[in-house]
This record gives structure tokens, C-alpha cells and sequence, in this order.
């Protein structure tokens, strides 16, 4: 027996997996299937017709009978029962009928061809609702402090009746833990009191299914104490219920409902169970629950009635159990155990049987598992036959719960029934065997557009139906493979499913259904949205009443679904209002009131999603003035004053302002007095005599003042003498015999009384003399005259009135008037701390002779001129201030090596003093400024020149120079680095045996015996071809030279400057390369982030913003994003903590030239050879015609002096002979000015007579401040002139004059 149960097991699960449940198409042949059925229980208005459905499907079209109880119904003898058209649903006419004759048990059957359904059996009954039985209600009197049950007993109905208690008024009577009513409908009071007397209770039951109220007749309830009911018995003894005799003392609780220590209920699975402990005592017992077994269940338990009823919703056998009620107040306790058993009616496991579609030759199963307590027995039928009863079919084994078909044929269709029951119910299912061969289809509408909304869950259908069961597969788009991995999972009845979907995921997908029969594939389209989401939420909103408000609603959504915004106002619809305006994104609300104030909520709706955000309004406004201003307990000089607030307006009061009229001095002028905390509402006041008091009280919150409350009453204060006198008493002179007495006067408030004056009073401080006293009315101060010089005096000033004096007043000091000071500070000297700093001495001035506060002490100090002869300039006075009573300080700032001039002057409040001797003092030498300039001239192939100009600031004695170069690769990087000492009396040298074509960076400093001051920079590249050399015109200082570019240039000269330690930066300068333009500086400050920022130079326009880049670690960077043609302000920055500040350079001005320094060779250009050609030509013809005028004598003289913008490569020809200065007709065969030197990159003395110091251009050359050359050509071209007129003076040949144009070219 338990193998073949065992067997029957595994086949169960292999048969399961084979079929599933199919809905068969209509089209199809299959057996019938009840649709929809009256409920097994069916309860009736005996009002209406009766209407007992039974629907069903099946094809063919199945036909209808119906049984009542148990034996067959004819529909056609009664003529008040009709079937409807194609249904099998019985409609009662019930208008010539009653509706009892029809209550009786009814089942449905359906038929076809193929088999037979059946419903279950459905129990009519009509429901009622009884009147109330006809009885007088005896009145209900009782001891206060008792307990009482008002019973209710309703009429039994169908189904029972709702109860509740009313009044006459049909208002609710009350109920608490002390009166409540209970399950059956009773009202039950725990204890009785005077105030539950009335003749009003009535007890109401509704009726459900006829919609009727009924109520039973009101009860009369009068609560009195014992010594009343003495009194009253004889009276209502005959026909009134008497409850207690005894006096009502507090008591311990008891249990009213149930009665007992234990009782039991027992309820069925799924039902819902209530149990309910009602308990009486004196006080009031509170009642709670526990399981004796085991804990509530929390989320299907809840307490009605004031804790006395425990309700637990759809109960399982787990709570089955001993459940324990408690009572309790402060006299104790009372315990009650309910024992909960739990029934069930049978239930399905698994799910009622499903129909079962299966090809000839194949296998399945139908399953009717079900549980219940007690344990339910299951039988079988099989169209409406018990299946023993049946015809054999030997493909089919009955086991128990389930029926097991194998290798099914054609026409053993049949519709099955499953009746599982028990003592509490039963179940009954139909399910079909339909034998079908059929190829696939696919049920889903074909091209069907699913749109899902990005990251949500997608599901799209594959309903198909086909026997055998077709294989569902998907494809995506092109078709290459099969969905069956992540992020796909394909589920049993061919729903695709992509659990989050993505964009990437729309697009065309394939479901081709498969079985033995053919294939059927069909289209359906996906669509990923974008979601809907509040960008911007609406903010929580204070308004004062009045103003507008805006609540901002941006959204994004997808473009493709079609939105739409929606406003709630405290999630119900907006006022229908013309101040609510609503915009796309926005709702705006003008001339906001009190009630607009709400929760505003705004929703975006598309057809696929929505989101909402919500946001408070709270409308504000200034508060209400305070009412009912009282004032109590008077006194001489006290009031106590109270009032009521107004309405704060959402926003609290923080405070009350309390101010005050006086009516007698100034009627019509309200001041502050006091203020008080917002949450006080009476307020302690202090009066000052004579005064005539009005009180209004102003509330404060945090939109503002209200307006003032209505005056107080007046209150009037008798005039005293003063209570205090003037304050601020000082004494000062205003010239040097006088004494200024002043003080603050009081004010009206602090008089108290008519008649108010002051008497002044003083003395000498350091004489023993009497007091001196004047009266002083309508004033605040007193002048006292021919005082001393600058003596101390005591002071007092006392308020008088009408009705006496002040108190004693204090003392006060004060000074009489100040004169200027009579001496000079002596022993003055001065002490060198270094070349730039010195401190200096002096004594003090005594007490006596400043004749005044001392303030201080002043320095004057000049310098009087440098101790270098070229510096010979002075500097203005300077003067350093040094408050308070000091006798050093220090000098700084000072010149190096200069003469200065000093004395020492003391101050007063009334000015200086006499001046001290000058004295002079020489500061020592320090480290020399900056080099002026340092201009790189003749770059070469291997060799250049660098020219420099003394520092300004010499500070000493130059001893000399040191000069250091190292080259710059095409990377920046730094080289060796190379050092030459130089004299003080040099200003330039060359450097020979230079690599070609490579950057050198040039530093310069200048000496003195204190050391080396600060370097200048440059930067030069030795030429690679010396036709590339250009010269350019640049600012140098106040005069003008040439420099060469693009190889080298020289940073414009600056005025001179002091050296500023405080300035990291130093010898910022520039220079182009091919890349773009270099930027060097020197940095010797401790900030680690550094830059070089950079703007373009406009006048006359906005700045535009400096652009920058971080340069860190490095003294250069090359800037490639710099335009030609264009003019940049450069400056570098230094960045430390953000509490520190920026360290700016001076800015430089950089010209980009507005062609790239790296050209293409342009000596193989076709226009520059035409034009060198012409100009070669034309140049011929000159020099022709010049030997010709030549030719016939004489030389010509050079200019007397340059003309200091022409090109030194070019001399100027004569006006009269057309002959180039200075050479004469035997010096043809040398070359000319600008032509190429030897390959050494010098022109030696021995080897040519015309070099550029014959012609003033050597290192004796000199220019003056314009820049113009002041040096005239002399020396050798003296005696060249001479020599020329013994030369001989025949004409060149055109090959001769030809090799000297090459040569220039």
C-alpha cells in the first residue's frame, strides 16, 4: 500500500509538470463551466423579485435544469418562475406569489455534449425584521454608586439586527469605561451617578437587508442616595425595580459579564472572534487582555468598548487558546479565563481542482486537496454522478483526493465534481477533463504597445492556448537568441518579465508558441518612459495675511506621455476662487486670508504614473490689540495693570510693550515703560510722582506691533521731592582759566515735582577750601572763570524742586582748562639697530611743565640727503606719533646709507610742545636695490651682449656685480648654472662661446659691502640665422633703445621703487618663444599655491576677468593662449590660508606680435625672391649713378648726430651726392654695415677699420634721456676722411658694386 502510494506521489509530480491549467477558447469544443452562482447562503429582500443566478460556458452553449430541495424542479408548472434567455438564472415574480413559499434549497445544473456541471446548493431565505414585542418598561431607580444593566433584548432577524442607544434627540448616549454597551446589544454602567438619570434611554436596532429602524421604548433611569430613596420607596414600591439597599461604598471589581472564574467560546477558522469581560465596581475598573499561551496577535488584534471587548479578524487554529480578562482599580482585582477552540470548515490547500486540457495519448492529474477540523471526507462525481456510479474508464484511477488519468482519447471528456465536508460546512468544485488536439495560438492582441515606466517591473503577455501545451519562447528585435536569462524570466503561462526595466530594454519582441501541431509566433512592442518626477518641491510657506504667495511645482516627465498638473488644497479640490492661480509650474495665491492657510499639494499625473509633493501654508498676521486693560492694588508708587491678549494670528507673541501718557507734562506723547514675555498677561508697574498716568498695552510677534489697546483709566501720583540727581557730572576747561561744570539733566518723569532747579558745586581738590555752590535753573552745565592753569577740582550737582532737595549727591573729578606744554623732552639721542632702523631716546617731560593731559610724544624726522653722490634727492618731513607716557621708540623704514635730521616734541589736549635739539645720525650701508635694466643687444650665433644700468637705490657703495646665466630647454628646465663676478665700473659685457639657437636665463645683482641686493632676470636665445634679427622700438625708463625680437626682449624699465620684503615676488619679466610667451619671476614667499594671471589691456571698457594658471614649484611657465596682436596685463599670486591675504607682483605689460614667431623661411617664398630682385635692381642703378658722381671727386660727411628712432642697420644717404655716409669710393670692397661677421660672431680692431666703436656705437656710446645718441662720430673716421682723398678715384666695376649689395643683402 505504500509503494503504490509512493508511485501515485512521483507520478502527481511528473503529471503536474506536464499540464497546467488552460483557458479554453469559446471557439473550441469544451465541457461546461459555471461562471457565477448565488452564494450558498442566500438571503433575500421578501420586497423584490428573487433572482437565483447560475451562469455558465461551454461549447456548445450548455442548457439548464435546477432541483429544489433534492428533487427536480419544473420551471414550466410554475408560472411564477421564469428562466432568463441563454442563462440558467431563476427570476421568482413575487407579486402573485409570496416569497416564504420560494425559500427552499435550489441547485443549478449545466450540460452539453461534453458533460455536466452542477452549483452548490443555495439555501434561500428571506430576511426579516420582527417588530418589537408590545411591554412597559418599568422606570429604573437606583443608589448612586451601584451598578445597572439597561437590557435591550431585540427581535430576533435575518440576518440580527445592529443595535445602538439613542436619545429623544437621536443623539448618541455617551459611553466610556464606565458605560458601555455590550455585545448583545445591553448598556451596562459599572457604577451609577446622579448625572446618568433620565427618561430617554431608548434602545435602536437597524435591520440591514430592509434598511428599517426600530426602537424599543425609553427607559427611565433615576440615580438618588440612600436617605432620597427612603424617602421616595413608598411612592414607586408597587412598580419599580429596586436595586441595592445598601449604602454604595467604593468596592473591588466583579465581574458583571461573564459570570464565573472561566468560561469557553468557540468560533471557525477565517471568522472573526470576540470575546468581552464587562466588570462593575466602585472606582471605575480598568479592564486588559492576555493570552494565557502565548502572545496577541498584534496585527489582527484590536480593543472596542473601552478595552472591555477583544476583537481578533480572520483567526487561524493558532489562536486556540486560553485567553485571561483583568479588572482592576486601587481596591483590587477580579480575573476571568475564556478557553477559545477553533473550528474549521474545509478549506482548499492548493486551490480548488483546475480544468484539466489534455492531447489524445497524453496524461494528467485533478487534485482535490482541502483541510478543516474536524478532518473532512471528499467524494467524487463525475457529471453529477457519484464516480462509482459512473461508467468504467480504465484510463482513469481514483485515488482518495485525486483522480490520475493516462494515455486519454478522444471523447472521454467530462466535467468532474470535488465535495469536501464536514460537521461545519462544505466545498464544492467543478473541473473538466477536455481531450483536444489543437495546434498553437497565441491569445494576446497581436502588436500590442505595452509602456512601462523606467525601473519599473515590466510584464508582457503571451496568452496562448494549443494541445498538446505549447513551449513559449521570446526574441528581441534581430531575432539572435532566446530571452531565458537576466535581466529576463519568463514564467509558466509565457509572461515575459523584466524586473527593472531600463531604456535599453524598448523595442520589438517576438512570443512564438510551439507544439507538435505548428507554430504561431506574435508581435508586441515595449516602451520605457522616463518616470515622472517633482524637480522642485512646493516649500513650506509663511505669508501675512494679505500679501501673495507662490508654491512651486517644477517637473520633469517624459516627453512622450502627456501631463497633467493637478492642486489640492488639504487633499480635497481648490477653492473655486480668482485669487488661486494656477500656472504650468506654479500656484499663486494673491490677497492671502485667514483661510487659505492649508496643505497644498501638487500632483503630476501622465497615463503611467504620477508624483506628488506637498507643501504647509501658515498665514500670518500682526496680533490682535490686548483687551480689558485693568489695573489693581494700588499704590503711592506702584500699579499693578492685567489684560486679555488679542488673537496672535498663527504667529505667537513674543512680547507685550506697556507705555504711558502723561497727561500733566506732556498730553498726547506716549512712552515706553516696560516691556513683558508674550506668555505674561499682567504686569507689575513702578510710578514716579507728580505724574498723571495713562496706560496702553502694544502685542508683539514676529510680523509686528498690533495697534494699542484702548487707554487705561488715569492715574495720578502726588509730587515729592527728587529721587535721584543729574548723571554724567564731569568738569573740563575750554581755555586755559576757566572750569566747565555739565551734567544730564532729568527728564520730566524724574522730576517729581514743580519747580525743578540745580545746585552746582566745587572746589580745588588739592586745597582744603570750602565749597563753592550756585544754583543753576533751565541749564545743564556752569562755567567757572579764572581758574589756575590745569588744576583738579571736585564737583557735585544736586536736583532741587518745590518740595525739597535731592539726595547727598556723589563726588565727581574734572580738570580746569589746559595750555600748550613749555619744555622739550631732554637727553635725546638716537641708537642704530641697523641700515634701516633706529630707536631713540629721551627723558621724560615733567608733570608741571605739559600743562595738560599727557598724550604723548612726537617724532620728527627727515633725511637730509644720500651719502652716495648719486643720490642726492631729499625726502619730506616725517613725523611718528607715540601715544601714552613712553620714553623709546623705534625709527623704521629708515634709507640705507643716508644722513637724517630728528628731534622729539611733547603733546598735550591743547597741542605740542617746543621741539628738542635736532640731532643728525648717519644710517650704515645696506644691500643695493634692484639693477635697473638689463637689456640684451647683439645675439649671435654663439655670443651676446648684456647692458645694464646701476641699481637706483644703491644703499652704499657698489662693489660690484655678479652675474648668473644657465640655458632653458624647450621644457623649461633649467640648466648648468654659470657665474661671473664683475666690476663696479662695468655696465655690460659679452659672453662668447654660447651654444646656437638656445634660451639662456641671465640673473644680475649688484654688490655693496653689506652684500648682494636682489637679481634682475632676462631671458635671450642666440640666433640661429642672424638675417631673422628684427629690431624693435621699446620703452625703456624715460629714453628709447633697439632690442632684438623675436630672440630677445627687454621688459619695459618701471619707475624706481623701494624693495618690499612684504612682496614675495621679484624681476617679473617676459619674453617670446615659439610656443608663446614666457613669463619668469623670482619667488621667495612660504605660500604654496601660486599663479600667473593674465588680461587682456583694454581701455576705456569693463575689465574682462583675469584668467589664471597654477604655476606651483616652478619661476616660469610658458603662456600659449595668448593672442597676437593684443596687449595683456600679467601679474603672478601667491595664495595662502583663506585668513591670510593675497600677495599680488606689480602687473607687466606684454605685446604679443600679431605674427607667430616661428614663420615658414620665407628666402624660398616666390614673392620675396621677386622682390629682393627688384630691390637689388633699383639699388644697382643708385650705386651706378652715385660712382659716376663719384667719379668725379670727393667725399662726403657724415651727419652730425643720429636721428635716434633710424634703424642703425641702414645709414642715411647724403642729399647731395646720393653717397652713403662715411665711406668713400676705395672702401667699396668692404662690406657694409649689417653684413655678416666672421664665424666667431666678434669683428676684431686688426681686421676692419669701421667697427661700431669707430662709429660711436662701442662701449662708449652714451645716451641721453630722450633716448637720442649723444655721441658723434670721431676717431678713426677722422682719419679715414684724410685717407680717402689720397685713395684712388677711379670707378668700380658693376661686378665690384654688385659683391657690395650682396654683402649688405
Amino acid at each position: 500500500m505504500m509503494e503504490r502510494r509512493m508511485d501515485a506521489a512521483l507520478l502527481v509530480l511528473f503529471l503536474v509538470h506536464l499540464a497546467t491549467t488552460l483557458e479554453v477558447p469559446l471557439d473550441l469544443p469544451q465541457p461546461p463551466t459555471i461562471t457565477h452562482q448565488s452564494p450558498k447562503d442566500y438571503i433575500i429582500d421578501p420586497r423584490e423579485n428573487i433572482i437565483i443566478h447560475c451562469e455558465a460556458k461551454g461549447k456548445p452553449h450548455p442548457s439548464f435544469s435546477w432541483t429544489r430541495n433534492g428533487t427536480h424542479f419544473d420551471i414550466d408548472e410554475d408560472p411564477n418562475v421564469t428562466l432568463k434567455p441563454h442563462s440558467g438564472t431563476l427570476v421568482v415574480d413575487i407579486s402573485r406569489a409570496k416569497a416564504e413559499h420560494y425559500e427552499c434549497v435550489y441547485q443549478c445544473t449545466a450540460r452539453n455534449k461534453h458533460g455536466t456541471a452542477v452549483s452548490n446548493n443555495i439555501v434561500v431565505q428571506q430576511s426579516r425584521s420582527p417588530l418589537w414585542s408590545k411591554e412597559k418598561v418599568k422606570p429604573f431607580i437606583v443608589q448612586e454608586g451601584v451598578s445597572m444593566v439597561l437590557p435591550c433584548r431585540p427581535p430576533a432577524g435575518l440576518p440580527p439586527p445592529i443595535i445602538f442607544w439613542m436619545d429623544n434627540n437621536f443623539q448618541r448616549l455617551p459611553q466610556s469605561s464606565r458605560v458601555s454597551q455590550s455585545l448583545n446589544g445591553d448598556l451596562y454602567f459599572s457604577n451609577v451617578l446622579r448625572e446618568d438619570s433620565r427618561n430617554d434611554y431608548i434602545c435602536y436596532a437597524r435591520f440591514p437587508y430592509t434598511q428599517t429602524i426600530q426602537q424599543k421604548q425609553p427607559i427611565t433611569v433615576k440615580v438618588l442616595n440612600l436617605d432620597a430613596i427612603n424617602d421616595t420607596m413608598a411612592a414607586f414600591y408597587n412598580d419599580t425595580d429596586l436595586f441595592s439597599e445598601d449604602p454604595a461604598d467604593e468596592r473591588k471589581p466583579t465581574f458583571l459579564i461573564p459570570t464565573g472564574p472561566t468560561s469557553s467560546k468557540m468560533v471557525l477558522r477565517g471568522q472573526v472572534l470576540e470575546m468581552e469581560c464587562i466588570a462593575e465596581g466602585l472606582l471605575t475598573p480598568d479592564v486588559s487582555w492576555t493570552k494565557v499561551s502565548g502572545d496577541l496577535p498584534a496585527k489582527r488584534t484590536s480593543f472596542l468598548h473601552y478595552q472591555k471587548t477583544l476583537r481578533i479578524v480572520d483567526v487561524s487554529e493558532s489562536d486556540a487558546g486560553d485567553y485571561r480578562c483583568t479588572a482592576r482599580n486601587r481596591l483590587g482585582s477580579a480575573h476571568h479565563v475564556i478557553h477559545v477552540t477553533v473550528k474549521a470548515a474545509p478549506y482548499w490547500i492548493s486551490g480548488a481542482p483546475r480544468n484539466l486540457v489534455l492531447a489524445p495519448g497524453e496524461s494528467g492529474v485533478l487534485t482535490c486537496r482541502a483541510s478543516g477540523t474536524p478532518k473532512p471526507s471528499v467524494s467524487w462525481a463525475m457529471n453529477g454522478i457519484p464516480i462509482e456510479n459512473s461508467p468504467k474508464d480504465f484510463s482513469r484511477k481514483v485515488e482518495d483526493d485525486t483522480i490520475i488519468f493516462t494515455d486519454v482519447q478522444t471523447g472521454s471528456s467530462a466535467v468532474y465534481q470535488c465535495n469536501v465536508s464536514n460537521d461545519y460546512g462544505y466545498l464544492l468544485s467543478n473541473a473538466f477533463v477536455n481531450v483536444l488536439s489543437e495546434p498553437p495560438r497565441v491569445l494576446t492582441q497581436a502588436n500590442k504597445v505595452y509602456q512601462v515606466i523606467k525601473n519599473h517591473q515590466a510584464l508582457i503577455d503571451c496568452a496562448s492556448f494549443g494541445s498538446p501545451i505549447p513551449k513559449i519562447t521570446w526574441f528581441k528585435d534581430s531575432r539572435s537568441s532566446t530571452l531565458d536569462g537576466d535581466p529576463y524570466i519568463l514564467h509558466d503561462n509565457g509572461t515575459l518579465e523584466i524586473h527593472v526595466a531600463q531604456a535599453r530594454n524598448s523595442g520589438k519582441y517576438t512570443c512564438v508558441a510551439r507544439n507538435i501541431l505548428g507554430i504561431y509566433e506574435n508581435h508586441i512592442y515595449l516602451e520605457v518612459k522616463e518616470p515622472t518626477r517633482i524637480l522642485k518641491q512646493p516649500e513650506y510657506k509663511v505669508v501675512q495675511m494679505g500679501k501673495s504667495v507662490v508654491f512651486e511645482c517644477k517637473v520633469k516627465h517624459d516627453l512622450s506621455l502627456t501631463p497633467t498638473m493637478t492642486w489640492l488644497k488639504d487633499d480635497g479640490e481648490l477653492p473655486d476662487d480668482e485669487r488661486l492661480i494656477v500656472d504650468s509650474d506654479s500656484l499663486t495665491i494673491t490677497d492671502v486670508t485667514e483661510n487659505d492657510a492649508g496643505v497644498y499639494t501638487c500632483i503630476m499625473n501622465t497615463t503611467l504614473d504620477h508624483d506628488s509633493a506637498s507643501a504647509e501654508l501658515t498665514v500670518v498676521e500682526r496680533p490682535d490689540p490686548p483687551t480689558d486693560l485693568e489695573l489693581t492694588d494700588q499704590k503711592k508708587r506702584s500699579v499693578q495693570l492685567t489684560w486679555i491678549p488679542g488673537d496672535e494670528h498663527n504667529s505667537p507673541i513674543q512680547k507685550f510693550l506697556i507705555q504711558y501718557e502723561d497727561s500733566l507734562h506732556h498730553r498726547g506723547h506716549w512712552h515706553n515703560l516696560t516691556e513683558v514675555p508674550g506668555t505674561r498677561t499682567t504686569a507689575h508697574l513702578k510710578l514716579s510722582p507728580y505724574i498723571h498716568y495713562t496706560f496702553r498695552v502694544l502685542a508683539v510677534n514676529a510680523v509686528d506691533f498690533s495697534r494699542p489697546s484702548f487707554p487705561s483709566r488715569v492715574v495720578k501720583t502726588d509730587p515729592a521731592a527728587p529721587d535721584e540727581n543729574p548723571t554724567g557730572v564731569q568738569g573740563f576747561g575750554t581755555e586755559h582759566d576757566n572750569l566747565v561744570i555739565s551734567w544730564k539733566p532729568l527728564s520730566g518723569l524724574q522730576s517729581n515735582g514743580p519747580g525743578l532747579h540745580y545746585r552746582v558745586m566745587w572746589r580745588q581738590k588739592v586745597v582744603d577750601s570750602d565749597w563753592t555752590t550756585v544754583t543753576v535753573a533751565n541749564n545743564s552745565k556752569f562755567v567757572v572763570s579764572g581758574t589756575p592753569t590745569f588744576v583738579p577740582y571736585e564737583l557735585k550737582v544736586q536736583a532741587v524742586n518745590d518740595h525739597g532737595a535731592g539726595p547727598e549727591p556723589a563726588i565727581a573729578h574734572g580738570y580746569s582748562g589746559e595750555d600748550l606744554p613749555v619744555a622739550a623732552p631732554d637727553n635725546v639721542q638716537a641708537v642704530l639697530l641697523n641700515s634701516t632702523l633706529a630707536e631713540v631716546h629721551w627723558d621724560p617731560v615733567p608733570f608741571k611743565l605739559i600743562r595738560g593731559h599727557l598724550k604723548g610724544y612726537k617724532v620728527y624726522y627727515w633725511r637730509e640727503r644720500s651719502l652716495h653722490k648719486h643720490n642726492p634727492h631729499l625726502v619730506e618731513n616725517q613725523i611718528l606719533t607715540f601715544s601714552g607716557n613712553h620714553t623709546r621708540r623705534m625709527l623704521p623704514g629708515l634709507h640705507p646709507f643716508s644722513l637724517y635730521s630728528f628731534n622729539v616734541r611733547v603733546f598735550n589736549g591743547k597741542g605740542e610742545g617746543p621741539p628738542s635739539p635736532t640731532l643728525q645720525f648717519d644710517t650704515p650701508e645696506g644691500v643695493p636695490g634692484v639693477p635697473t635694466s638689463l637689456l640684451v643687444t647683439n645675439p649671435n650665433l654663439d655670443s651676446l651682449t648684456l647692458e645694464w644700468s646701476p641699481p637706483h637705490d644703491r644703499n652704499g657703495r657698489i662693489t660690484g656685480y655678479t652675474l648668473k646665466y644657465q640655458p632653458v630647454n624647450n621644457s623649461n628646465e633649467l640648466g648648468p648654472v654659470e657665474e661671473l663676478a664683475l666690476p663696479a665700473n662695468e655696465t655690460s659685457v659679452t659672453l662668447l662661446n654660447l651654444k646656437y639657437s638656445t634660451r639662456y636665463k641671465f640673473y644680475l645683482n649688484a654688490k655693496t659691502v653689506s652684500g648682494a641686493g636682489p637679481a634682475i632676470s632676462q631671458e635671450a636665445v642666440t640666433v640661429l640665422d642672424e638675417a631673422l634679427i628684427s629690431q624693435h622700438d621699446v620703452d625703456v625708463g624715460a629714453g628709447h633703445t633697439q632690442t632684438p625680437h623675436p630672440i630677445a626682449r627687454s621688459p619695459p624699465r618701471r619707475p624706481p621703487q623701494k624693495v618690499r620684503p612684504a612682496n614675495p615676488f621679484g624681476n617679473v619679466s617676459s619674453s617670446p618663444g615659439e610656443d608663446g610667451t614666457l613669463i619668469s619671476w623670482e619667488y621667495w614667499g612660504p605660500e604654496q599655491n601660486v599663479y600667473v594671471e593674465y588680461v587682456v589691456n583694454s581701455e576705456g571698457e569693463g575689465e574682462e576677468e583675469w584668467q589664471k594658471e597654477l604655476v606651483n614649484g616652478t619661476q616660469n611657465v610658458m603662456l600659449k593662449r595668448l593672442k597676437g596682436g593684443l596687449s595683456y596685463r600679467v601679474r603672478l599670486v601667491a595664495k595662502g590660508h583663506h585668513d591670510q591675504p593675497l600677495h599680488l607682483s606689480d602687473e607687466l605689460l606684454v605685446s604679443v606680435p600679431a605674427v607667430a614667431s616661428r614663420q615658414v623661411d620665407i628666402a624660398t617664398q616666390g614673392w620675396f625672391i621677386g622682390l629682393m630682385c627688384a630691390i637689388a635692381l633699383l639699388i644697382l642703378i643708385l650705386l651706378i649713378i652715385c660712382f659716376i658722381q663719384r667719379n668725379k671727386g670727393g667725399k662726403y660727411p657724415v651727419k652730425e648726430k643720429e636721428d635716434a628712432h633710424t634703424d642703425p642697420e641702414f645709414q642715411p644717404m647724403k642729399d647731395e651726392d646720393c653717397t652713403f655716409g662715411e665711406y668713400s669710393d676705395n672702401e667699396d670692397h668692404k662690406p657694409l654695415k649689417g653684413s655678416r661677421t666672421p664665424s666667431n660672431g666678434t669683428v676684431k680692431r686688426d681686421d676692419s677699420d669701421d667697427s661700431l666703436v669707430d662709429y660711436g656705437e662701442g662701449g662708449d656710446g652714451q645716451f641721453n634721456e630722450d633716448g637720442s645718441f649723444i655721441g658723434q662720430y670721431s676717431g678713426k673716421s677722422a682719419s679715414k676722411e684724410t685717407a680717402e682723398g689720397h685713395e684712388s678715384s677711379e670707378a668700380p666695376s658693376p661686378i665690384n658694386a654688385m659683391n657690395s649689395l650682396n654683402s649688405f643683402v
